[in-house]
């Protein structure tokens, strides 16, 4: 008699706020915010989610193993061609790694169920 599969166990989510944390200090490369201003003061609510498209990609790319740097270039690549704010994707990408070790090294970025 074969043993029974194990139950599968839902994946991790991701706490949005911490990742806007580290996404809004480290990478908002439209510079929407003002020195000093946080992703969720009342002012800037309407536009906290602008970069959500992407920053939760780039920690599920983690997740999945992919490295720093393959990280850095796709945000780099969301800046230079898909946002078109022109420069060096290869400038974009070193400035990068460090919005994407931030996001690797978040211990609390992921939520597990019980």
């Amino acid at each position: 008699m074969p043993f029974p599969d194990p139950p599968l166990t839902p994946p991790p989510k991701i706490k949005l706020s911490r990742l806007r944390d580290i996404g809004w200090s480290l990478w908002d490369p439209i510079g929407l915010l003002a020195s000093g201003q946080k992703w969720d003061d009342e002012d800037f609510l309407p536009f906290a989610d602008e970069y959500d498209r992407y920053l939760p990609k780039a920690a599920s790319q983690l997740r999945k193993g992919y490295s720093i740097s393959a990280v850095a270039d796709f945000l780099a690549k969301v800046e230079v061609k898909h946002m078109g704010l022109g420069g060096s994707i290869a400038a974009a990408s070193e400035r990068n790694k460090r919005v994407a070790m931030a996001i690797r090294d978040d211990t609390e970025l992921w939520t597990y169920p019980d």
